[in-house]
């Protein structure tokens, strides 16, 4: 017996000895007009920046509407002859199907009125003729455009295209796509308050804790809910940070009404999704925030695959909180 236990603890010696160390791989910059970080669990220590660095021009190239002559800046121009890449491709055919099932709420063709509310000094809501929101909301509506033969056709030339509601969310998932096809199988990746997870943090064999940010109208930031996420997305869409104040001190969302062109006065102050892929998370948060919460209420009762927690404000301006399809505790 002695002699079988020595051997069993030498082997065990020998196998813990020769086991590889997990590394730690840890990046942050900055990429489409926010802050980035990006950690993988391996085995090795891995510098991955310039790949990202790509990853962010190469869709920065086809969809920001910052670039002058990018692939979507002259689409929104009237150029025909663009065609399309994949990256395009997928955020198109997702904004589509999202604009379709939320029935216009999530549209990315309102940017054109969201820039003619955002006027004002320190934020205050310049109020638009109403002629002038008739003629702009004559080219909104993402059934003015389709995708045919890898070229975007806009059925009203004044149709104004802009995917920066869920831009970052995809961007989430080509980095955690990117990794995954490296082969690595524990990650998080952040972008500009999006996530996503695979695995776990292996090093300290704990999962990933993902905090939610309080809803703060001073600028500063807080976490009271803390929450897991192993292998899926979540994303946030928020009134505190953008809103507009009217002559009386209404505080309205910086989220238009896309069959109004009004803006809302809403209530909500933060939305959460947990999906599959930070895409659908990014932009269903947008349209959550857009139905407000009642309609938002009704929409989860038939789409129980997104588990959503919202923080609004009661009739006596005191938080509340509600977590719906189960949403995780803390």
């Amino acid at each position: 017996m002695r002699v079988i236990t020595a051997i069993t603890v030498f082997t065990f010696l020998i196998s813990c000895k020769n086991e590889p160390k997990l590394q730690l791989n840890y990046t942050e910059g900055k990429a489409f007009g926010t802050s980035f970080s990006v950690q993988f669990i391996d085995e090795k220590e891995i510098d991955l920046s310039k790949s990202y660095d790509s990853l962010t021009a190469v869709i920065n190239a086809s969809m920001s509407t910052y670039i002058n002559d990018s692939d979507i800046s002259r689409i929104n121009k009237g150029d025909t002859r663009v065609v399309i890449d994949d990256h395009f491709k997928k955020v198109f055919t997702v904004s589509k199907y999202i604009y379709i099932e939320t029935e216009g709420a999530f549209d990315p063709t309102i940017g054109v009125l969201v820039n003619a509310w955002d006027f004002g000094p320190e934020g205050r809501i310049t109020s638009l003729d109403s002629l002038k929101i008739d003629s702009l909301l004559v080219s909104v509506g993402l059934d003015k455009v389709v995708l045919k033969n890898d070229r975007i056709i806009k059925t009203h030339k004044n149709t104004f295209i802009d995917f920066n509601a869920l831009a970052k969310g995809y961007a989430v998932d080509v980095f955690a796509e990117f990794l995954e096809n490296k082969g690595v199988k524990n990650y998080l990746v952040e972008i500009g308050g999006e996530i996503r997870a695979k695995g776990t943090n292996a090093i300290k064999q704990k999962p990933w804790r993902i905090g939610l940010e309080d809803p703060n109208f001073d600028g500063t930031q807080s976490y009271s809910k803390v929450i897991t996420l192993q292998n899926g997305a979540m994303a946030t869409s928020g009134s505190y940070r953008k809103f507009k104040l009217d002559k009386k001190g209404n505080r309205y969302a910086h989220i238009i009404d896309t069959k109004t062109g009004y803006p809302h006065k809403s209530n909500l102050l933060s939305v959460s999704v947990l999906a599959n892929t930070c895409i659908e998370a990014d932009a269903y948060a947008t349209a959550l925030m857009s139905m407000g919460l009642e309609r938002s209420k009704e929409f989860l009762a038939i789409h129980p695959e997104l588990k959503v927690f919202f923080i609004y404000e009661n009739q006596d301006k005191e938080l509340e909180t509600l977590a719906i399809n189960s949403f995780p505790e803390d």
